[in-house]
């Protein structure tokens, strides 16, 4: 459990405030208790029985979902635990027009054991969405982690049969997209499936083995028979990236010669603060994915700011003895960076309208943060626009400016 500083009485209005008088308040708002990562092992807070009826309690001031209407969805990953804390619930419904689970719609969560569905956490999620107005993405169909390994492999440990373990993927596919056809705006139908490795192009996953190569236009054919009407992406992390941003407008080109449906391509976009060149890195990527023929979404947005050794968001990479020299809060001067390193994000967005349809953060405030576990172990890293007091930062501050701009 983690505690949170009390809120500060005085409305906001991010008009009102300087980037230092963001990055002051931010700084004394942080908890310095760290903060642990909401995931599904985490207990529910005392009476958390579904989600939180929204107060408005938030300050007055202009929000992210105002700013961005229009132009894009603005989105946030999110628990159904935390939608049961009132103080966190009246925070996404009051910024944000789009959820993505951060783990109860993956195969491991809804799908543990053949057969048996667990869809309760899921659709706490989905009933929040609808009682205020937003979308909610699927995330994800088919991934190589988290993902239970009766899916691909029998119990030798060896792959399945392509067939068997194609009609898993089909039976996985049809019950889950089934259960909420018409309650998500998209699908995260294949995740991460590129490899990270110079000259090899699809990672070495337990579905490739099985059923081979076509595993990913498979997944899509499935998704599109099971929920029709549904958006279906394909979701990587460092796909903006020159190299990888090769292989992926590789996969697009074969997914749309194989006839499958591909509305847009996800780039997660975990950046790291010292990476000077991210932001036209990503603006480059929307556009060669725009002339490919596709939409992009980005999906799973943070900025970390802590020294790490680690590149990439594979969640099987980890490091050990990393510094952790925030502790006590986000000095001044770094808040700043990280507000100005989110404008030339959200820039690099804007100049392509129509292109990009949503922006997802993965997390709501510092404290949600898987980057507080990774690539090292409990950390404080300070990556999102909220600080540990649901506190807006000169990172909020700066991206309102953007999304306020004509």
């Amino acid at each position: 459990m983690h505690a949170h500083p009390p809120r500060t009485s005085r409305p906001f209005s991010p008009r009102a405030w300087s980037p230092l008088a963001f990055a002051v308040l931010s700084a004394a708002a942080v908890a310095t208790a760290r903060a642990g990562w909401g995931g599904p092992a985490a207990a529910p807070p005392s009476g958390a029985g579904g989600p939180a009826a929204v107060a408005t309690a938030l300050p007055e001031g202009e929000t992210l979902r105002q700013a961005a209407k229009g132009r894009f969805l603005i989105g946030a990953a999110v628990s159904s635990r935390q939608l049961g804390d009132p103080k966190m619930a009246d925070l996404i419904a009051r910024q944000f027009d789009s959820l993505t689970a951060d783990n109860e719609f993956k195969p491991i969560s809804l799908q543990p054991r053949p057969g048996q569905f667990r869809f309760d956490a899921a659709d706490r999620i989905i009933e929040f969405a609808q009682a205020h107005g937003m979308k909610v993405v699927g995330h994800t169909l088919c991934w190589h982690s988290q993902s239970p390994r009766w899916l691909f492999e029998g119990e030798d440990g060896k792959p399945l049969p392509r067939d068997e373990a194609l009609r898993n993927l089909k039976a996985h596919i049809d019950a889950v997209a089934g259960h909420f056809r018409r309650k998500v705006v998209g699908w995260d139908v294949v995740n991460e499936a590129i490899s990270d490795r110079p000259g090899e192009y699809l990672r070495d996953t337990p579905a490739r083995r099985a059923i081979g190569d076509d595993y990913v236009v498979k997944a899509f054919e499935f998704a599109r028979e099971a929920d029709p009407d549904a958006e279906l992406y394909y979701n990587d992390y460092g796909d903006e990236e020159p190299g990888k941003l090769e292989k992926t407008l590789r996969l697009v080109r074969e997914l749309k010669a194989a006839g499958a449906r591909l509305d847009a391509v996800g780039i997660q976009a975990h950046f790291v603060l010292k990476d000077a060149d991210s932001p036209d890195q990503l603006e480059r990527a929307i556009g060669a994915l725009a002339a490919a023929g596709v939409k992009v979404v980005v999906t799973e947005l943070d900025v970390d700011v802590l020294p790490r050794r680690v590149r990439g968001a594979d969640v099987a990479a980890r490091e050990r003895g990393a510094a952790d020299p925030y502790t006590e809060g986000l000095p001044p001067d770094v808040a700043e960076a990280q507000a100005r390193f989110y404008e030339r994000i959200f820039r690099a967005v804007l100049k392509h309208p129509g292109v990009a349809t949503r922006v997802t953060f993965w997390g709501t405030h510092d404290g949600t943060s898987w980057l507080n576990f990774f690539p090292a172990g409990r950390r404080t890293n300070h990556p999102l626009l909220f600080d540990r007091g649901h506190q807006p930062k000169p990172a909020f501050g700066a991206v309102l400016g953007v999304l306020s701009s004509p």
